[in-house]
């Protein structure tokens, strides 16, 4: 028995009857071989987290846009606390850390520079519409390792593509995800309001406070302890009628507060101004794309499509760095001077 088989078997005996163990996956588009250590989930997991696309999270915005300080949340900060606080609820309910680490960590590949106000853009412009879930599963599937994809599992593509919540994934791991990932961003995105003193605790609603908690700490701590409790033997991922009331709230409060203030998007329509000059500027010059897009039209796909794999996958810096290189002049001078 190697030690997957071994990892799979322990899993059928500690897991929940609820959770997807990595033998029953439903597979890969293209068949492969199995690797004689790790389980499918976790190989999903370590293929996102050696992908190009992950890193460059790292240098693209989460609200703030090009902030001046070191501890302001970027997409990538992002994606890790989702990551901890999935796989927290998912060890308290014996289902698949690896399946939840893995969706955690491909949820926002497809996210654009400068957050959502590039995904705005884009879906405005191109006429068969962008959503950053939708671009992340492409990812995945097409524009890494140079065309060929990652290969990813059914389950983690399905977690991947259903992490919002209008839509539902098909696992609890997927649901795990998609709960865990609005409990991050509305916590750590009051948290850089603060640091940014746009917002004070105080300012939440005082009955709000009374129900979720009094500090980013206790809230994190009472929404996770809230789903937890509330979904254990259930064969779902719920919420307390009080507390997910609540979290709604307060997603709306910092949708009125901070998604939608002036201050923290001062600069939002000078990035979208330059977003979608670029979109348009690639559209008149395929010829500037990378080779591995370049390709992907000799395919057939539509240009638009292939202008958008390549401007939403552009970080922060390098959407600048490509608009001053294309709009803004540069200084002229004469050797020796």
């Amino acid at each position: 028995m190697t030690i997957r088989e071994q990892i799979e078997q322990n899993e059928r005996e500690y897991l929940s009857p609820y959770a997807c163990c990595s033998a029953d996956s439903k597979g890969r588009e293209k068949e492969e071989e199995e690797c004689d250590i790790r389980p499918v989930f976790q190989r999903d997991r370590d293929r996102i987290l050696h992908s190009k696309s992950f890193r460059r999270l790292k240098n693209k915005t989460q609200v703030f846009l090009t902030p001046k300080g070191d501890h302001y949340r970027t997409r990538l900060s992002h994606t890790l606390e989702v990551s901890q606080n999935a796989r927290t609820i998912a060890k308290a309910l014996k289902l698949n850390e690896d399946l939840v680490e893995a969706i955690a960590l491909g949820h926002d590949l497809g996210h654009t520079p400068f957050g959502h106000a590039g995904e705005h853009v884009l879906n405005g412009i191109y006429e068969g519409g962008f959503k950053h879930n939708e671009q992340s599963v492409r990812i995945v599937d097409k524009l890494e390792r140079n065309g060929e994809g990652l290969n990813l599992t059914w389950e983690v593509r399905d977690g991947i593509l259903n992490h919002q919540m209008k839509t539902e994934p098909h696992t609890l791991e997927g649901k795990v995800v998609r709960l865990a990932d609005k409990i991050a961003y509305v916590n750590s995105d009051f948290d850089d309001a603060i640091r940014a003193q746009i917002l004070c605790e105080e300012d939440i609603p005082l009955e709000l406070r009374k129900t979720l908690g009094f500090t980013v700490r206790t809230r994190l701590d009472h929404l996770i302890h809230d789903i937890i409790i509330n979904s254990q033997g259930t064969g779902d991922i719920v919420m307390s009628k009080e507390t997910y009331e609540a979290l709604q709230e307060l997603r709306g409060f910092m949708y009125a507060n901070v998604y939608k203030n002036p201050v923290a998007k001062g600069e939002e329509v000078k990035a979208k101004l330059m977003l979608e000059q670029l979109y348009y500027y690639y559209m008149e010059h395929l010829e500037l794309l990378p080779t591995k897009y370049r390709r992907f039209l000799e395919e057939g796909e539509p240009e638009g499509r292939i202008v958008c794999d390549y401007v939403s996958g552009m970080t922060d810096q390098f959407a600048i760095a490509s608009f001053s290189k294309f709009f803004l002049p540069e200084a002229w001078q004469v050797d020796g001077y």
